[in-house]
């Protein structure tokens, strides 16, 4: 079993000639699941971790059992008007539009040491959207961590051309 193997493929999703990378697949597979999180902590767990950020939606469902896991808190980065409290937020261009996504303003102290965490990296905008949020609030980034690397999107290349670190357990071609 590998975890690349326990993704599903959903062609023509969001809209034609886009190959969705399904990690529903991935996460009901106990097994898969499992290794998934592990390997991301094995990974990060030396890191100097205070927070562990993860983005709307999928970020959540593997953000959350990572932050457990390191024993730090997890903190959601939403879209536009989803959080309750105050918020500070980012513009940022998608591969098919545009958005924004926005975090609490108490969500992250000066000094804090966060780890970004998302399904995948495709061109990188919603990473760098976050990581400007984390900078925003005083964060100090640790790293960014991704299920999978769409690695022809240049996601990865974008990141790291800023300064950032990045660790994908898995690569896909194409969109």
């Amino acid at each position: 079993m590998t975890i690349k193997s326990l993704i599903r493929t959903v062609p023509h999703y969001p809209r034609h000639g886009v190959q969705f990378r399904d990690i529903t697949t991935l996460l009901k597979d106990p097994l898969g699941l499992k290794v998934t999180v592990d390997e991301l902590f094995n990974h990060f767990q030396d890191h100097k971790i205070d927070k562990v950020v993860g983005v709307e939606s999928r970020g959540f469902l593997i953000g959350t059992p990572l932050a457990y896991k390191l024993g730090v808190g997890f903190v959601p980065v939403r879209k536009q008007g989803k959080l309750p409290a105050e918020t500070v937020g980012h513009d940022y261009e998608l591969e098919y539009g545009s958005d924004r996504v926005e975090i609490h303003t108490d969500a992250i102290e000066k000094g804090e040491r966060v780890l970004l965490v998302d399904d995948l990296i495709a061109t990188g905008g919603t990473a760098i959207a976050t990581l400007t949020l984390i900078e925003k609030l005083g964060g100090q980034v640790a790293g960014c961590g991704f299920i999978i690397d769409l690695i022809s999107l240049g996601g990865r290349k974008r990141l790291e051309e800023k300064g950032y670190s990045m660790y994908a357990l898995c690569e896909f071609e194409g969109d």
